[in-house]
């Protein structure tokens, strides 16, 4: 069998509603076959052997969110109303959110060295599930977090009587960010009505980053230990293989 003839089989069992799980034990069965014959010296080589079948990871949501989608969140959170102080840090919250893609715990994490204004980086510190890594800020971004830091947080500090070196603060008295991302996430549902949580945006942004970079590339800006973590994000899965079929190996 060449690799072409191995091609049309997984065509034919496609357009027979085979399911992903079905045809990736298929191809495994068929790799264990190939390696024996490889061992045997009847043939040269495995010519199955990187072969994957993606269709079976698990799969992340579908209602992410458009790059425009995201940056119009961010530019219509307000900061004229409610609390200045609070409204300010809010918006530093959205802006890692939808640009850097942070989750609720690498949100909690941040400290104040982690912000780099002079390189225009921040650090996101690795935890037992995910990497440390150093993103870009944006310069919009740089301008906030200088005003944060040096004016905004210190004014909470004091107003909240709290010693740390926690970036973002709550107003009140616990150090937990839990009441703060609850209400940024009721007010983000009503600027963009596809808006669901936290993890929508986080989602969409990865995928944002897939049609920029490559696969490694966006494994390290999520902080994903492992890659496929990051492949769960790929939304082809088997309509990418029918394309690479066609396209490289077209069918008489």
């Amino acid at each position: 069998m060449e690799y072409k003839t191995f091609l049309k089989y997984i065509e034919h069992l496609r357009k027979g509603n085979v399911k992903a799980r079905t045809l990736k034990t298929y191809i495994g069965n068929l790799k264990i076959y190939f390696d024996y014959l490889v061992s045997e010296h009847y043939r040269l080589q495995n010519i199955i052997k990187d072969l994957h079948i993606k269709g079976v990871k698990k799969s992340v949501k579908k209602n992410f969110l458009e790059f425009e989608e995201l940056e119009d969140i961010y530019y219509s959170y307000p900061i004229s109303k409610g609390n200045e102080l609070a409204r300010k840090r809010n918006k530093i919250i959205v802006g890692l959110l939808v640009y850097q893609g942070l989750n609720t715990r690498d949100l909690q994490l941040l400290e104040v060295e982690h912000i780099q204004l002079y390189k225009g980086k921040i650090t996101i510190p690795g935890t037992r599930k995910s990497n440390t890594r150093e993103l870009e800020l944006k310069p919009w971004q740089l301008m906030e977090f200088m005003e944060y830091i040096n004016a905004v947080r210190p004014e909470i500090l004091e107003q909240t009587d709290k010693e740390t070196e926690q970036l973002l603060l709550p107003m009140g008295k616990s150090s937990n960010l839990h009441g703060v991302l609850a209400k940024i996430t009721k007010e983000l549902k009503a600027i963009n009505n596809s808006f669901t949580d936290i993890k929508q945006l986080r989602t969409s942004v990865i995928i944002s980053w897939l049609q920029h970079y490559s696969l490694r590339k966006v494994q390290y800006l999520a902080g994903h230990k492992y890659i496929s973590s990051t492949e769960r994000y790929v939304q082809d899965d088997l309509e990418s293989l029918h394309e690479t079929i066609n396209t490289y190996h077209p069918f008489s």
